[in-house]
């Protein structure tokens, strides 16, 4: 008799170590509770069979809801392809081009749940197919979701042992049940603490206009600690899995704030090292609290206690006025250098184009002045628009200096999505005052060309943003000092 389980059944009942599947008594098909009890647990497996059915029809639910959803609000039927492709159309043809932060929420609490059950059941179809049942952790990956959906589809189940109820080479039933109790109770905290990633953001940034500690410190503090609890709750844990945990829901947060256009490449790139230190240190916070030895609901009594960090770390103090300095030398003189200081000519592409410009931090282009003298409006042109810039002083050929009436959005971000609906984008989280050249003479006929910004930002912490915006700044003096040495040494 053939020992493998027929693809049909779940090769390894709910609840069950191992062995052969058992049919539902009298052939009955599960009640609706019981059905959506076995699409929701991570233990046993499921056959290729039954986990094609069950995502083939979840996709069709939330397909023709979604679909729905869309004809409701814009008046038109979305293509069924944009489904295949989500992060780049769906959320638009959804909720049209400029959705509200409730809109977005309300498709993320709507998502969730069936991106849990695809992941759940992609860790039970891997342990039936003989892979490491983290492997399934793939559908969880954008893109690559849909190749690692069709290899789990495709493979057949393993053969086992009527003996042991392990495959050949796996570990025997009761290590292997530790096994996959801790890949359960790590993808549940993983999914509890990245889901508050998008509450917090939604409520301290799109509802308070609020970049403090809060989102950057406490958030991703409490998500950690949160994920980390219900990791260590039923048995102990290492602490480098402890860690791990912390840092991939700090990721796995990052992620979905990246397919829900709350957030774009370069700033969650820019938080990452600071939200995983934050959310490791978190998740072993909640490792304590689960291993303290007191009763289940009095351990659990301690997990609100972790949101006093978000009381200390809440919005930053008033920004302080921050000064970045550039200096170059010019082979000309300053009555050469000037004029080309106060509206400088068209900047080559390629010129000191560093990664940062590449990866869509604004640019200078080039700049043009209206008039002379104090008042005088200059307009530095970035890729992102135009810096307005009153003349303050204006002190030929050594001093010019202004202040900054207007400015563009500090970057492009990058995305998956047309629009980035990140409040710091467009509220000037990051404030430029006003700024200055100086020009002194050198011997040899040279000038030492000086470039200097004083600026807010108003994200907290101040003093790990500040390092970041410093470099920033500092790249786009020099693109513009060079440029102007360049063009001044030729004239």
């Amino acid at each position: 008799m053939n020992d493998a389980p027929n693809d049909d059944n779940e090769s390894i009942p709910d609840g069950a170590g191992g062995g052969e599947a058992q049919p539902e008594t009298g052939h009955q098909p599960p009640s609706g509770p019981r059905l959506l009890s076995r699409m929701l647990t991570t233990e046993g497996a499921v056959s290729r069979g039954q986990y094609l059915r069950v995502g083939l029809a979840l996709m069709a639910l939330k397909f023709a809801v979604e679909a729905a959803l869309g004809y409701t609000l814009n008046g038109a039927w979305p293509s069924p392809t944009v489904y295949f492709m989500p992060v780049l159309q769906l959320r638009n043809a959804l909720l049209g081009p400029d959705p509200t932060p409730a809109m977005v929420l309300g498709l993320v609490a709507w998502t969730l749940p069936f991106a849990w059950i695809g992941a759940a059941m992609s860790v039970r179809r891997a342990r039936d197919a003989g892979l490491p049942a983290w492997v399934g952790l793939g559908f969880l990956l954008p893109f690559l979701n849909y190749l690692f959906i069709a290899m789990l589809a495709a493979m057949p189940a393993r053969a086992r042992s009527h003996a042991t109820g392990t495959a050949d080479g796996e570990p025997s039933a009761p290590h292997r049940a530790d096994h996959d109790h801790g890949i359960a109770a790590a993808l549940k905290g993983v999914f509890a603490g990245a889901a508050l990633s998008l509450l917090f953001v939604g409520i301290a940034a799109s509802g308070f206009g609020s970049y403090g500690g809060t989102v950057f410190l406490g958030a991703p503090f409490l998500m950690g600690a949160i994920a980390g609890f219900i990791y260590c709750r039923q048995a102990p844990r290492s602490e480098s899995s402890v860690l791990a945990v912390g840092v991939v829901t700090q990721l796995l947060a990052g992620l979905l704030l990246l397919l829900f256009a709350a957030e774009g490449v370069i700033c969650l790139a820019m938080a990452m090292p600071l939200a995983c230190a934050a959310g490791a240190m978190g998740a072993l916070i909640g490792k304590a609290i689960a291993g303290t030895p007191t009763q289940s609901w009095q351990r659990a009594l301690g997990v609100p206690l972790l949101v006093l960090p978000l009381a200390v770390v809440g919005q930053p103090p008033a920004a302080a006025l921050r000064m970045v300095e550039t200096r170059v030398v010019v082979n000309a003189p300053p009555a050469r250098v000037w004029d080309i200081v106060v509206a400088f000519p068209e900047i080559p592409a390629d010129a000191d184009n560093t990664w940062l410009f590449r990866a869509g931090v604004a640019m200078p282009l080039r700049a043009r002045i209206d008039g002379q003298g104090v008042g005088a409006v200059r307009h530095c042109e970035f890729t992102t628009g135009a810096f307005v810039e009153p003349i303050t002083v204006w002190n030929p050929p050594t001093h010019l200096a202004f202040d900054v009436s207007e400015q563009p959005a500090p970057m492009t971000e990058m995305s998956f999505w047309r629009h980035v609906h990140a409040p710091h984008l467009v509220d000037q989280t990051l404030h430029s005052e006003r700024g200055e050249f100086r020009l002194k003479a050198l011997a040899g006929g040279r000038t030492e060309l000086i470039g200097r910004t004083w600026y807010r930002i108003n994200m907290g912490p101040e003093a790990y943003w500040g390092v970041w915006v410093d470099t920033i700044v500092h790249q786009v003096h020099q693109r513009v000092l060079r440029h102007i040495a360049r063009v001044a040494a030729t004239r």
